[in-house]
């Protein structure tokens, strides 16, 4: 039997809650902020993703069971619904001042982000709009770091464009593994209604276009490791599309990597995004 700690840290999705919580902590730092700022900043995401992650698993409780799904507390029972939700709202309840703290801009930003994340989980997720929530989320990480800034300065262009382009990159990745028990379920998001091999085809198009847009956005001429990056991205996406015929994760696989690659063209523009 789990502990109520360790079935909380199962229950809130953990790999996304610690990759989109670095990646803020990472803009933060390349952005300019100082070590009190960064801890703000990276706080209140992080409590924002766990109110999410947590929302999600006890939401979804009643379908992970019919699922079998044998990964989530909550389905198997190792952990109450109730304590799940009285987590989630707790976490939520901490990350609203941490946000406002982060400046009025920037706070109202993320709050909107993390409202449109619970959205999806209550509602969007069974929807045509599926992706929108992630486009939102992940646009909204450069913008909470860019008004964050003294002055509160709007976030360049191509860092939200590349940000939302990225979030629908990633919910496609997220949702693909799991569309057949999904639909048993009636959960009929975007990738639900176009199906596994059109989700599979459609997934590199977000991902390789962030790319182009994070290197042809900024001003100045685009160096030339930057203009192979997106030489890279497509030939990673078709190459993990060739793969899919064989090996059935090979294109989740590839967009992790496509993904990895916009990250760090992000990243690598430090204050330009700004």
């Amino acid at each position: 039997m789990l502990s109520t700690g360790r079935a909380l840290a199962l229950s809130c999705h953990p790999g996304p809650v610690v990759a989109v919580t670095t990646l803020t902590l990472a803009l933060a730092v390349t952005a300019g902020h100082g070590g009190g700022r960064c801890l703000l900043l990276t706080a209140a995401v992080l409590t924002g993703q766990l109110s999410v992650g947590w929302c999600n698993d006890a939401y979804d409780a009643r379908r992970d069971i019919v699922n079998g799904r044998g990964d989530k507390p909550v389905a198997v029972g190792t952990i109450g619904q109730r304590t799940v939700w009285r987590a989630a709202f707790g976490a939520l309840a901490l990350c609203v001042p941490l946000s406002v703290a982060c400046g009025a801009l920037a706070g109202t930003a993320h709050l909107i982000a993390v409202a449109a994340a619970w959205a999806y989980n209550l509602w969007l997720k069974a929807t045509p709009l599926s992706w929108l929530p992630y486009a939102i989320g992940f646009a909204g990480l450069p913008t909470l770091v860019s008004l964050s800034l003294p002055g509160s300065p709007w976030p360049a262009w191509w860092a939200v464009t590349g940000g939302a382009l990225l979030g629908v990159g990633a919910h496609l990745a997220d949702v693909l593994p799991d569309i057949r028990g999904d639909v048993a379920t009636g959960v009929r998001g975007l990738p639900h209604r176009l199906g596994a091999t059109g989700s599979r085809l459609l997934l590199p198009v977000p991902l390789v276009a962030a790319s182009v847009v994070l290197t042809l956005g900024p001003q100045g001429p685009a160096g030339a490791g930057a203009v192979l990056v997106p030489l890279a991205a497509g030939a990673i996406a078709v190459g993990s599309l060739l793969l899919g015929r064989r090996r059935e994760k090979a294109p989740f696989v590839g967009a992790v990597a496509v993904a990895a690659l916009d990250v760090g063209l992000l990243m690598a523009h430090g204050t330009g995004f700004a």
